[in-house]
């Protein structure tokens, strides 16, 4: 069974045979700059010494410095590292950001650790690849089990280490640390600009679609909670531990608050007089809120949520990816012959980066922005490449995968071919 960089990387073959470009794209997009495993000691609160294992891949920086986030997950290992650089690579471009792709982790439970243990190793894992990041180089930013504290912390332990305040190396930090406005709720109102624009290209209305949720973190959350404001109707929220389901709807508010309260989305916690005053609440998992019959299936879980094995189950009639790799590739083509749209991680988790590279932008410069302006910048760039995508998906009759990849690759197959290419190369420059 191929693993999960080899199944990313297998969709380059059919992008790369819808564009005449040079061999060189293919084979420049098939293997990371730079994959540097550390080892990362961290005195425990016990007195313990205990060693953790991290990573930092910078995939390619053809068309700018590097930028991605740093996970912190028990699972986390270096081909899926590699995989989300990749991915980040293809993010950028969709977007049309001056960055290339990068991605970091370590292997870690974070939710065992306390608050000084977690310092600790934020500030090794930074002391460990200090070398290979800086704001020209490589932008590293929150990603799974990591925020906007930890972001901080890594901040101020590169401004040590090279004995200057350099706030842009890390995107994501707290407001008061020269983080940007807007940066926690960038990821799903992304999505939410994304969405709009596909249903409006449909002539649907908001009001009446409902959407599925899985995963409750906080592109999750943010997604759910606006698109709530925005006039859809949740009627399914899911995180690790379950998910509740109820036809006439669900306040994303609400639910959050339960589950900070009581750690975990179960149906009965949710029945009580101010939540649900009617009946119709229940409790399911994960593969059932999947298998939804829902206009719209929001993933923001975590990567090969649909595979082959389930995909035949999906009923949802649009699967929007606010997760990084929630479809695979085989089951890509199943939805596909299901006439499900699937409207890219790649393009509809990009509202994230986005306001990164904002972020980025305000610390070279030294001039912040107000959270209107950030918004108003974030609709005006995920609306222009979504609709330029969706255009070329229905001139071209190909998937919005497709012309999603096909938008990022002809903007860094630009980049590398002004380097030259093989066919460059075999020419003489100058007669």
């Amino acid at each position: 069974m191929a693993n999960i960089f080899e199944d990313a990387t297998s969709r380059l073959t059919e992008i790369l045979s819808h564009l005449t470009v040079s061999d060189d794209i293919r084979e420049r997009l098939s293997h990371p700059k730079l994959a540097l495993s550390v080892s990362i000691p961290v005195r425990m609160d016990n007195g313990k010494l205990k060693v953790f294992k991290g990573y930092r891949v910078q995939f390619d920086d053809t068309r700018g410095p590097c930028k991605g986030g740093i996970r912190f997950h028990p699972h986390v290992n270096l081909d899926e590292v590699t995989t989300l650089s990749f991915w980040m690579t293809i993010k950028c471009a969709v977007v049309g950001l001056p960055f290339g792709g990068a991605k970091g982790g370590v292997i870690v439970d974070a939710k065992s650790l306390s608050n000084l243990e977690l310092e600790r190793l934020s500030r090794g894992y930074i002391r460990a690849i200090a070398d290979v990041i800086g704001p020209k180089r490589d932008i590293p930013a929150p990603d799974m089990y990591t925020n906007a504290t930890i972001m901080g912390w890594m901040a101020d332990e590169y401004s040590q280490i090279v004995r200057q305040q350099a706030p842009g190396v890390i995107t994501g930090k707290p407001v008061h640390l020269n983080g940007s406005l807007g940066r926690k709720s960038a990821t799903g109102r992304g999505a939410l600009f994304t969405l709009d624009q596909w249903i409006k290209s449909q002539n649907l209305k908001p009001k009446k679609l409902e959407i599925a949720v899985q995963g409750f973190g906080n592109a999750g959350y943010h997604f759910a909670k606006l698109a709530h404001e925005a006039g859809y109707k949740i009627v399914a929220i899911s995180d690790s531990e379950g998910g509740v389901y109820a036809k006439s709807g669900l306040d994303p508010d609400l639910i959050m608050q339960h589950k900070l309260s009581r750690r975990q989305l179960k149906a009965d916690l949710y029945c009580d007089a101010t939540v649900c005053e009617d009946p119709g609440y229940e409790v399911l998992s994960n593969q059932k809120l999947l298998e939804l019959d829902v206009d719209i299936l929001a993933l923001a879980a975590k990567e090969n949520q649909i595979t082959k094995t389930n995909a035949a189950n999906i009923n949802a009639r649009n699967i929007i990816e606010i997760a990084n790799g929630p479809v695979s590739s085989a089951a890509d083509s199943i939805l596909e012959a299901k006439s499900i749209n699937v409207i890219p991680d790649v393009l509809c988790n990009a509202g994230g980066v986005t306001v990164s590279y904002f972020e980025w932008v305000q610390n070279r410069a030294g001039f912040y922005w107000d959270e209107e302006e950030v918004n108003q910048r974030l609709k005006t760039i995920m609306d222009r490449e979504s609709n330029l995508i969706f255009d070329m998906a229905n001139e071209k009759n190909i998937s919005l995968r497709t012309a999603a990849y096909l938008h990022a690759v002809k903007r860094i197959a630009g980049a590398i071919g002004e380097r030259g290419t093989h066919e460059f190369f075999q020419n003489k420059l100058i007669a």
